[in-house]
């Protein structure tokens, strides 16, 4: 589908239809970072239209802007402490809206520090909205094998879950992925696909992907989804490419454009660098991008850092316009 940029001087309208002020879909992208368009940086060449017709080019620092409806800016996500960021404190930041490395001296990678899990459970975005009377889906299926993984202890929960169990969030599962109700986190379903789970249901197109979490947005005013392809990318630990991770992403972006509700506003950002810089071992000290695109984007424009997103998130959501 081609954009118009022109189309997302987005006129506050039709937010009232949804029984809150202003919804939001956050979209939360583990490992993109915005870097200036060189030959080290993929995204300068990648294949993401959906995203150049919005921005008027790649999503690279030149790109920075804020207009009527549309706002990318770059956010620190060092936070003031030295070392590279992580996963594990970058998402508690961005899902709490604390200075979760500095409260712990260090960045820590993959999961929430234990010190910080109780703050990250009593105060994530999912309970702030809940405090207002409002409801929050986590648009994410998460399989029987995941839950094993926890029971075994080969795996932890991520900010994220700890965030949703927290707030009493209903965390889908396959038979939602099934009625269209949920998305898997690689976007189409490809690493199901691959496993051999219900073949003739997936994979679904990045492009149906985006339509299914448009659709959400009608059923509670916060949507949450996570996708962590550009970081497995970036480390390499996916047979899939960078351009083949943004094309992905890219599309899923044009359909959840296409059918973005009336009065809906889209936020999407990552925790860390990683996937902008192919010479780079493992994360960098990048800023990230931050994009919203719909009529809550100017309330965005005050933030600089990871740790600052969640109450201008809240606000939208609560506030009259």
């Amino acid at each position: 589908m081609s954009y118009n940029r022109a189309n997302y001087s987005v006129a506050v309208i039709g937010c009232q239809t949804y029984g809150y002020r202003m919804p939001l879909i956050f979209v939360f992208l583990d490992g993109i970072g915005l870097a200036p368009a060189n030959q080290h940086n993929p995204l300068t060449t990648a294949d993401t239209p959906t995203l150049q017709a919005l921005l008027g080019g790649p999503l690279t620092s030149e790109q920075v802007q804020h207009r009527p409806g549309l706002l990318l800016r770059p956010l620190d996500t060092t936070l003031g402490v030295a070392g590279l960021p992580q996963s594990g404190t970058g998402q508690v930041a961005l899902l709490a809206g604390i200075n979760a490395p500095a409260r712990i001296g260090r960045h820590q990678p993959s999961y929430p520090p234990v010190a910080l899990q109780p703050l990250l459970a009593e105060q994530s975005i999912f309970r702030q909205a809940q405090a207002h009377g409002l409801h929050s889906i986590f648009a994410n299926a998460f399989t029987p094998a995941y839950w094993h993984a926890l029971a075994s202890r080969r795996l932890r929960r991520s900010a994220s879950v700890i965030a949703a169990e927290a707030a009493g969030l209903r965390l889908r599962d396959l038979a939602d992925l099934w009625d269209g109700q949920a998305l898997m986190w690689d976007i189409t379903g490809a690493v199901l696909h691959a496993q051999d789970i219900d073949s003739c249901s997936l994979p679904i197109s990045p492009h149906t992907a985006g339509t299914r979490l448009a659709a959400l947005s009608l059923a509670a005013p916060l949507v949450f989804f996570e996708c962590f392809l550009p970081d497995l990318a970036g480390h390499q630990r996916l047979p899939l490419s960078v351009e083949t991770v943004m094309a992905r992403i890219d599309g899923m972006l044009d359909g959840l454009l296409a059918a973005l509700p009336p009065g809906v506003t889209l936020l999407l950002t990552s925790d860390h660098g990683n996937i902008e810089d192919s010479v780079a071992p493992g994360h960098t000290r990048n800023p990230v991008p931050l994009l919203v695109v719909g009529p809550a984007a100017h309330r965005f424009a005050p933030v600089v850092d990871t740790a600052g997103v969640a109450a201008p998130l809240i606000d939208a959501l609560v506030a009259a316009g």
